[in-house]
């Protein structure tokens, strides 16, 4: 399966009033990042809160710059190109809170509008005609088009962002925490209808998580990132089922029912560690209970456990 996204060597920082006095720290969001994504598949993203993984969906989309590395996009690196008009028209994003995403003052029908009419050259017949076909399938009904966003629920605001995301028939979509703001039974009529996009549009998808049981059930590889990096990455079975970084067990093993082992639980020694302050060596040094002399000052490379499967980690690149 060909790439559709290559993330080569991304690195992402940025500066931080500190203090009292306000003194400038920088802050290490994304450190020599390099990741893969295959044209139709979902790849998701998994981590603790303060990981960097927004600000690497911001990223890629150029929302945030990145001080080295290269994101190419079908074969073309976009990192330093000025006119993103047609990047824009094939790459969006989906942002976790809806409401906040969306133009308090604009109607649903005038927010779907306006993409279509600066990006393409249809009629106003066309458009409308796209509009409503777009608002049934994610489940709106077009009487709401009408209506302004402060409207509806969290849900039908989330569908609402959804439909101005897949508006212009995009090849990529990012993710950010879709569903976190919403209701349990909400969030599942939400991950059921963007895997039923993917389908229908031959869609690609960064998604973004902290929820490790809804990235089991939508994604096809899971790459778990810790502090800018990306630790391990495999499919979702070799993730969920034979995880060999001590931190990707670690995040298992505080979901209920995922790891029936007792013996692989972990437990995560102190917090996040500051990412203006990033530990030596391996970044996990400090909270892994594996942690050897190695570890504080030498960075693991990558370990192949299989053709799809690579974790970093001494306790891997030791056998």
């Amino acid at each position: 399966m060909e790439n559709l996204l290559e993330i080569k060597n991304l690195s992402v920082q940025y500066k931080s009033p500190k203090g009292i006095l306000g003194r400038m720290q920088t802050i290490f969001a994304v450190n020599d990042l390099s990741l893969e994504i295959k044209k139709g598949e979902i790849l998701a993203i998994a981590g603790e809160s303060g990981c960097g993984k927004s600000t690497l969906a911001k990223a890629v989309i150029r929302l945030e710059n990145s001080i080295s590395g290269e994101i190419i996009f079908e074969g073309e690196n976009i990192s330093d190109t000025k006119d993103l008009s047609n990047f824009r028209k094939k790459v969006q994003m989906i942002f976790q809170n809806p409401y906040a995403s969306l133009n308090p003052k604009m109607k649903i029908y005038d927010m779907l509008k306006e993409p279509l009419k600066l990006n393409t050259d249809l009629t106003d017949e066309e458009i409308e005609k796209r509009i409503i076909e777009i608002a049934c399938k994610v489940g709106l009904d077009t009487d709401c088009l009408n209506q302004y966003p402060h409207e509806f629920s969290g849900g039908q605001r989330q569908r609402i962002a959804i439909a101005r995301a897949i508006i212009l028939n995009p090849e990529f979509i990012l993710a950010d925490e879709p569903v976190s703001a919403l209701d349990v039974s909400i969030q599942a009529q939400i991950i059921n209808l963007l895997k039923e996009l993917k389908e229908d549009y031959k869609l690609t998808f960064l998604f973004i998580s902290h929820d490790l049981s809804v990235i089991k059930y939508i994604s096809d590889r899971v790459g778990i990132m810790y502090l800018g990096e990306i630790v391990e990455l495999g499919t979702t079975d070799e993730i969920f089922y034979s995880p060999k970084h001590p931190y990707t067990k670690a995040l298992l093993s505080a979901v209920p029912q995922i790891t029936k082992n007792s013996e692989e639980k972990i437990t995560l020694k102190g917090d996040l560690p500051s990412p203006s302050n990033l530990p030596t060596g391996c970044k996990f040094h400090t909270r892994c209970p594996y942690a050897m002399p190695i570890c504080t000052n030498k960075s693991p490379e990558k370990t192949q456990i299989s053709q799809t499967h690579y974790v970093k980690c001494f306790l891997h690149s030791q056998n």
